[in-house]
């Protein structure tokens, strides 16, 4: 819940006066983490994860969302080359991870008019592509 309230409390302090300004918002979390984390990931009741949605944001959505995907493996060796800390997340074992993966997964096969899954396990010049490929396409905007 105190995820929820945060969140609703960064909607309407942050990103609703921006995008009402007519500014882009872009960010690195929105619900759909909190739905694979804990959902998926940490078993919470999905129902009940949507309902809080709908308590505290209604029906508010990013227009687009882009998961970055790769194997379970790959990412947790990614997150360790990032710090030699692991954090709380990084630290949870193998098969939470999986459920986190095939969480994104789900969410994206269950809404795939928001969700575009980019497949992250080439270089980073290719993902970068291939994420702006898919602003265009979703958004309508010409880069460069």
């Amino acid at each position: 819940m105190l995820l929820y309230a945060a969140r609703r409390d960064h909607v309407l302090r942050r990103i609703r006066p921006a995008l009402d300004a007519g500014t882009w918002v872009v960010s690195d979390r929105f619900a759909d983490s909190t739905t694979a984390y804990q959902g998926y990931g940490r078993g919470l009741r999905l129902g009940d994860l949507a309902a809080l949605h709908r308590i505290a944001l209604r029906d508010f959505a990013p227009d687009l969302t882009i998961i970055l995907d790769l194997p379970v493996k790959d990412g947790l060796a990614r997150a360790g080359r990032r710090s030699i800390i692991a954090d709380r997340f990084e630290q949870l074992d193998h098969e939470f991870h999986r459920r986190l993966r095939d969480g994104f997964l789900a969410i994206a096969k269950a809404e795939p008019g928001r969700c575009v899954v980019v497949d992250a396990t080439t270089d980073v010049a290719t993902v970068q592509a291939a994420v702006l490929a898919a602003v265009a396409e979703r958004l309508g905007v010409r880069f460069g």
